[in-house]
């Protein structure tokens, strides 16, 4: 039996609701074909946006959303999309499948779906190909309510109030697609963009450098050296969990052995070490940690299903991307008090999606059911927690992984996965000092290998829990293996 240590009197910290965010690219059917339908569709919809997607993205109690990419922000010009769509410039997408972009989904429809989904809007602004001038009137005509020539420009093209914008990107993996770029040269560049990017009409925005790929510490390093806290309230982080190691064989998303499903855990875990270290680096020139890091790109990244357009990056999604989106969130829990944003990748048809779309029809994935249980930890405080995990044989890796917190109800909310593909576990919780009279609980368990598709929508689903047990000391459950389970007491 396993021993679960929980100590309400030791607080880490509140876990940022952003934590649990999102990202949504012009990349493949992620936007078109996937979240926008037009309003011509006649699959339901408002202003375009599936209802269904919104209404999904509602019950996860999604916080944030991060658009336009991504590779395609820093070719993105805000201009090209906005006012009638007739209008509207096409260009070619030349980062994602070479296809025609339209630009019928631009500034408006974004903000339109955010308040749709009562999600903060997190832009990523163009820094690779832009200006200045570009940016800093991009962010007029979102905020400005003032007598301007953009706030003018907005209420023309139909929105009279200025809309709030809090998260800004400047730059997206400038190492990278976004300029290729040595860090000393983007901090210069960072610093001129976001000097012109002003707050509006009581708008303050929440500005947020690019920060390193994985464990290029020198990136970040540099960066925190030139570029101090009353510059950003940020940095970003990108890291993807790639199970071959190998970016030109990624392995597949469904036909996987059992000891490269553990192979990719191990992998995945290795966000631990990135964030650690990472930190450990920012503290150098933040000793006050004024600056937080946001992991604005996670998840797995595998090859593409077969058939499909290799430049759309369209996978299944398995419960091996379930227990892996569990670790993860575990992880970014465990470093609440500085990690105040985590962005999966990506939201519909791209990646370890939430949702996958053919049509009319939609279909939930396992990784979708996991933000759903974890949903509760939102804005909630981190209690000190400790799980006496054995480790898988053969692989550097703890079986058990949790989160456990405390929320403004007074409600305790555990969240444990157990990613042991052979071993249940028996677990008894010592929850010391803390009284409560009713428990519920719910469980994603399957096959390892085990997928949602448009023929079996419901394969993998949430299911209701009563095996918990209130205990003079606490509570003692099991955990199947291969499952993700969440506890509530109150």
């Amino acid at each position: 039996m396993a021993t679960l240590l929980i100590n309400i009197n030791d607080k880490k910290g509140r876990i940022n609701p952003e934590i649990y965010g999102h990202f949504s690219e012009h990349l493949g059917r992620c936007i078109y074909n996937g979240i926008y339908v037009g309003e011509d569709s006649s699959i339901p919809n408002t202003k375009g946006i599936r209802n269904d997607i919104i209404e999904a993205f509602k019950n996860i109690r999604m916080p944030v959303l991060r658009w336009p990419g991504g590779c395609f922000a820093d070719e993105y010009h805000w201009k090209d999309g906005i006012g009638p769509k007739a209008d509207r410039k096409k260009m070619i997408n030349t980062h994602w499948g070479g296809v025609t972009e339209d630009n019928s989904f631009g500034t408006h429809e974004f903000f339109d779906m955010c308040e749709l989904i009562g999600c903060e809007p997190y832009l990523a602004g163009n820094l690779g190909s832009g200006t200045v001038e570009e940016l800093s009137q991009w962010i007029e005509y979102i905020t400005s309510d003032d007598i301007s020539p953009m706030a003018d420009l907005r209420r023309k093209n139909g929105r009279e109030k200025a809309w709030k914008l809090k998260y800004l990107g400047i730059g997206n993996e400038n190492w990278g697609c976004g300029g290729n770029m040595e860090p000393s040269y983007y901090s210069d560049l960072y610093r001129r963009y976001q000097t012109y990017c002003r707050n509006y009409s009581g708008n303050e925005l929440y500005k947020i450098a690019c920060g390193p790929n994985a464990e290029d510490y020198n990136w970040t390093r540099v960066l925190t050296d030139k570029v101090k806290h009353w510059h950003t309230r940020a940095i970003s982080l990108h890291y993807y969990t790639v199970p071959s190691g190998n970016w030109d064989d990624k392995g597949s998303a469904t036909d996987f052995t059992d000891s490269e499903y553990y192979k990719t855990l191990e992998k995945t875990m290795y966000m631990e070490t990135l964030i650690t270290k990472h930190l450990e680096v920012m503290s150098m020139n933040d000793p006050e940690h004024k600056i937080g890091l946001i992991v604005d790109e996670w998840g797995t990244w595998y090859n593409v299903e077969e058939g499909t357009n290799p430049g759309f990056l369209y996978q299944q999604n398995t419960m091996r991307d379930a227990v892996l989106a569990a670790k993860n969130l575990d992880i970014f829990n465990s470093h609440c008090d500085r990690v105040v944003m985590a962005n999966l990748a990506q939201a519909v048809n791209v990646l370890q999606a939430l949702i996958l779309t053919e049509g009319e029809q939609m279909i939930l994935t396992p990784t979708y059911h996991v933000f759903d249980l974890y949903k509760r930890h939102q804005g909630s405080e981190l209690c000190y927690s400790h799980i006496d995990s054995g480790k898988v044989e053969g692989f550097n890796l703890d079986e058990l992984s949790k989160s456990v917190s405390l929320n403004e109800k007074g409600e305790m909310v555990i969240t444990i996965s157990n990613c042991s593909l052979d071993k249940a576990q028996d677990i008894e919780a010592i929850i010391p000092q803390f009284s409560f009279d009713k428990i519920s609980a719910r469980i994603l368990k399957q096959d390892v290998r085990a997928y949602n598709t448009f023929d079996n929508p419901e394969n993998v689903k949430i299911e209701e829990y009563n095996g918990v047990t209130k205990t003079a000391d606490g509570i003692s459950f099991n955990i199947p293996p291969c499952s993700i389970m969440e506890i509530v007491l109150s």
